[in-house]
């Protein structure tokens, strides 16, 4: 196999230009977030001028993203904005799935912690749903517009959490849940539904039974009910940093991109390039930012199981290099696919992380990893098999007898003549114009025998019983 290897590398034929721009790429792919992210994604808008919100800012979170490390990494950034330039007010533009509790915590965390006062505005058709919840419940007033709704906020463990676990998680999310209202002045009997029963509260029922405070049609009415018409609005969006970790927070992603980083590696030991295990380095890379951040956010030691699963997995993919039937590959992406369900080991979340969409997905890497292991399979064979070259290459060859052979004559054998002669024993005569099979070579003779005659099978009729 390191013959193989060695000659696949001997192949290569970079220049160092081709080498030097390749180097480049890498670096401005894995350096371009950083550098975006300078420059931040903060949009400012001046408001029409009035007097009660002159020389007065309000900083506006858009909140439309799920909540993980990249929300957490948002809301923190925002609310120390807001309070570095003393500002009136933080609203928290939201529309959000849901995602980790253990990010909405530190979000919530923020909030209270906030010297400026925190609202949040749930829009037309918008949603505060699951862990997003929470995080109204914790702002000082919540604005809800036609078409939005609030909640359901049950929490769910999956990767091996219990029932016990499930109920004390529940249980949790409960009295957090309660506290937040009760803190807020709203209906505690209202939002324990929401977290006990997973309930969900429309626009209309949300306002009736008091679990928002007002109704708003737009971001502009609800500057106005706060009296702060006039107020420079700066809006702060996640940076593509901050897009880049949630996009990895995705437990679903992050295994996809882990495991094709891996057999990006292993694939590329069968082809005379480096490109591929450029981009798998890349892209474990970023796997690994990935668990990092989903660590982060369930604060614990939980992530510990599946770094093992996908540690498995790079080794049964590597193995691959040894075999080439395609079977270790395979297997490899098998284990990687339970590692990245296993993700969310022990971490609470609202709602769950998995559903049909994230499945299919898994369902369609598999079966991803059973066509690349046929693939594998197929250059491997390739590459395991030994080129015959020079007199070898003719042992087991057909050729046509030119002249009788008794037991010497002439046979052609891929439109080259050679002498012949039959071989074995009691050499026997081969009439002229008859296949012959080539046993043997010796120096510029070749050793021939007839070609063995198909014998016909005789199939019996079959009758009635």
């Amino acid at each position: 196999m390191f013959a193989v290897i060695q000659e696949l590398r001997n192949r290569l034929n970079f220049t160092r230009v081709a080498r030097l721009f390749l180097l480049v790429s890498v670096l401005i792919l894995v350096a371009l977030p950083l550098v975006l992210s300078s420059f931040g994604q903060n949009q400012i808008a001046q408001a029409s001028s009035s007097q009660a919100g002159a020389n007065k800012t309000i900083v506006v979170i858009e909140m439309d993203v799920p909540i993980d490390q990249g929300a957490t990494s948002l809301t923190a950034r925002a609310v120390k904005s807001a309070e570095d330039d003393s500002a009136a007010a933080v609203i928290i533009n939201m529309n959000t799935p849901g995602g980790s509790l253990n990010d909405m915590i530190s979000i919530v965390d923020t909030i209270n912690a906030s010297t400026v006062p925190v609202y949040t505005y749930v829009g037309n058709d918008s949603g505060a749903t699951s862990a997003g919840s929470y995080i109204a419940m914790a702002t000082d007033k919540i604005f809800m517009g036609p078409g939005s709704q609030i909640g359901p906020s049950t929490p769910y463990i999956l990767g091996g959490g219990t029932a016990l676990e499930q109920n004390h998680t529940t249980e949790y999310a409960v009295s957090f849940m309660q506290a937040l209202a009760q803190a807020h002045g709203r209906n505690v009997t209202a939002v324990t539904q929401m977290a006990l029963y997973n309930v969900a509260y429309s626009y209309a029922d949300a306002l009736k039974y008091h679990v928002a405070d007002y109704s708003s049609n737009s971001l502009a009415q609800t500057i106005a009910i706060l009296n702060l018409t006039g107020a420079t609005v700066v809006t702060i969006s996640e940076t593509p940093t901050e897009q880049l970790v949630s996009l990895l927070s995705n437990v679903t992603i992050d295994g996809i991109v882990l495991l094709l980083g891996i057999i990006a590696i292993a694939i590329d030991f069968f082809h005379p390039t480096v490109v591929l295990s450029v981009a798998g380095c890349v892209l474990i890379a970023l796997g690994i930012i990935g668990t990092e951040a989903i660590e982060n956010g369930s604060g614990s030691s939980a992530i510990a199981l599946p770094i093992v699963l996908f540690a498995a997995a790079a080794v049964l993919i590597v193995l691959e290099l040894k075999t080439g039937h395609g079977f270790m590959l395979f297997s490899g992406v098998l284990v990687g696919v339970l590692g990245t369900v296993l993700l969310t080991y022990q971490i609470p979340y609202s709602p769950s992380p998995f559903g049909d969409v994230q499945y299919i997905e898994l369902a369609i890497f598999v079966l991803v990893g059973g066509m690349l292991a046929l693939y594998t399979r197929w250059v491997g064979k390739a590459i395991r098999r030994r080129p015959v070259t020079g007199s070898e290459s003719l042992i087991g060859k057909t050729g046509i007898a030119l002249s009788e052979l008794a037991p010497k004559g002439d046979v052609s054998v891929d439109g080259i003549i050679w002498e012949a002669r039959v071989t074995g024993p009691t050499p026997s005569k081969i009439e002229k114009g008859s296949k012959v099979l080539i046993a043997k070579r010796s120096g510029l003779v070749l050793e021939v025998e007839p070609e063995p005659i198909k014998q016909k099978v005789e199939v019996p009729e079959t009758g009635s019983m």
